[in-house]
Order: structure tokens, then sequence, then C-alpha cells
């Protein structure tokens, strides 16, 4: 396969290997501007894989604790009931954000299949639904 015929932002040749039928790699190739610039405007806003989970294990922990605690006496019971709705607004707020990025990667997947569907039949002329 032949080399990208890219330059990085360094200067640099890319040492990417080019797309079949074309001289760039993805990450050059001009017809996948518009998607390079999509994906990368979602960049730093959604949380990585592990954050949601790493999320829940910590307020589980935290609510584990707190029910240790008024059992032993520690905390009163009015202060440990508000923190645990203070709990139960964030992990709501975490599963909010969850279901936001899954109808995010919903709609980018319908777009990209939706790209590639043809929007009339080619030899009928026909409208494809």
């Amino acid at each position: 396969m032949a080399r990208c015929a890219g330059i990085t932002a360094a200067g640099d040749r890319c040492k990417a290997e080019a797309m079949p039928e074309a001289e760039w790699c993805w990450n050059h190739h001009p017809d996948y501007e518009q998607a390079r610039r999509r994906r990368a405007s979602k960049g730093g806003k959604r949380g990585g894989r592990g954050r949601p989970q790493a999320e829940l294990s910590e307020i589980k922990h935290r609510l584990s604790d707190l029910a240790d605690e008024v059992l032993a006496g520690e905390v009163d019971k009015g202060v440990a009931a508000v923190a645990s709705q203070v709990l139960n607004v964030y992990l709501r707020a975490v599963e909010q954000e969850r279901k936001i990025k899954e109808t995010e990667d919903l709609e980018d997947r319908i777009e990209a299949l939706e790209a590639k569907q043809p929007t009339m039949h080619p030899t009928t002329g026909a409208r494809r639904w």
C-alpha cells in the first residue's frame, strides 16, 4: 500500500497508509473533512468509557460508608437522608449523561448509514425508503 501524501501539523509527511484507491489516509482525505470536524467537536465533551463506572463505584462506596456511620450513631439520620437525596440527584445526572451520549452515538451511526444509502433507485429512479 502507498503512504499517505498528507502533511502533518509539524510539517512532516504522514506515516499512515493511504486508503485504497486514494492518495490520503482517512485523517487527510478531503472527502472526510466534515466527518472529522463533527467528531472533533465532540472531543472532551463526553466522559470516557470508564468515567460513569468509576463515578458509580465512588457513590456506592460513599452510600455504604454513610449507612455504616448512621448505624454506628456517628451521623444524624436527617443529615444522612439529605446526603442520600443529593447523591441520588447526582446518580440521576450521571444516568442522564449516559443517555445523552448513547443518543448522540446513535445519531452519528444513523447519519453515517443515511450518507451511504442512495436516495433514488438506480434503474427506476423511484425514491427508496
